[in-house]
């Protein structure tokens, strides 16, 4: 998933081929997506089976890392290929290929060279865990390729945010789980159910925010296709679910401790607020970002709670 930081940055401090033009591209920002599933689903998976193997959780981290990474730049390259940028209506900060500051070709071989090393640590963990990884690997990477490559780019589609939700949600989570330890568990599935949803909210905000933009360059997002009023209900949904989970999750557990999430209500019930009356244009990007911040702060919560498992059950 590609997103959009809360500064725009000034052309005239950027300069061409330098890091701060790969910033733009790379969005280390975004970076907090990625981390979010693999917390969860490792620290379910150590407290399930008694232990993990970190050499392996490392590599897990960085290979999702690096999707998130091949997707952001795809996404740059790829909505500059197409002229997205031609209309002059996009809020979001300026894309380096957009701006010259990095060249398509320097990009797109930037893409590769990230995929080849999510490939040499997919092989890695094939070795550990065997070829269902491969199965995992090879999925993830053409979902980050497609969301703004190809022919009909998953961009370009109502199933953005059910995209994120897979693979962000339902595939990292109970991903990182299976291959730390084997198993699957019942809690690492509702979990990554609740992961994937706040994920998808934030994409839900990214496109809420350019509809109208979206509409002229030809994006028919889930906001441009079922309008600003079924954006709304969708972005409610995606952060109210995680907590009805939530105690769906203690419950099964038995353990007060998988509800420290629920401290995190009124942050939720503050940014559906802000989603509701933000004014259009960039005054969403801080509605995105705290979006992210309440699905890093929900996936350490929920983290904390299962190390308090054993402390807690009744």
């Amino acid at each position: 998933m590609s997103v959009e930081p809360a500064r725009p940055h000034d052309a005239t401090e950027v300069r061409t081929g330098s890091l701060q033009a790969w910033s733009v591209a790379v969005r280390p920002k975004s970076l907090l997506v990625a981390l979010s599933p693999v917390l969860v689903g490792g620290t379910l998976g150590f407290v399930r089976s008694g232990g993990i193997d970190w050499v392996a959780a490392a590599l897990v981290l960085a290979a999702a890392l690096l999707m998130q990474v091949i997707t952001n730049m795809q996404n740059d390259v790829g909505y500059t290929v197409r002229g997205g940028e031609r209309s002059g209506t996009r809020t979001g900060l300026p894309r380096a290929t957009a701006n010259g500051w990095l060249s398509v070709r320097h990009v797109r071989a930037g893409i590769v060279v990230a995929a080849l090393v999510a490939t040499a640590i997919g092989i890695a963990l094939v070795a550990w865990r065997g070829w269902p990884v491969l199965a995992i690997g090879v999925a993830s990477l053409l979902a980050a390729l497609a969301y703004m490559g190809g022919p009909r780019p998953i961009a370009y589609t109502p199933f953005g945010e059910l995209t994120v939700f897979v693979f962000f949600g339902l595939v990292a989570v109970m991903g990182t789980d299976w291959v730390l330890t084997g198993g699957i568990g019942a809690t690492t599935a509702l979990a990554s159910v609740a992961i994937g949803a706040l994920a998808a909210a934030a994409l839900a905000v990214n496109n809420h925010r350019d509809i109208a933009h979206d509409r002229l360059v030809g994006r028919r997002t889930f906001a441009v296709t079922f309008g600003e009023m079924g954006s709304r209900r969708l972005f409610s949904a995606l952060v109210a679910l995680p907590f009805v989970l939530v105690l769906v999750i203690g419950h099964l557990e038995q353990a007060f401790g998988l509800l420290l999430p629920l401290l995190l209500l009124p942050a939720a019930w503050k940014l559906r607020r802000a989603f509701i009356t933000c004014p259009r244009g960039t005054a969403f990007n801080e509605v995105l970002f705290a979006t992210f911040r309440l699905e890093l702060w929900f996936a350490a919560l929920l983290s904390a709670g299962a190390l308090l498992v054993p402390y807690t059950q009744r």
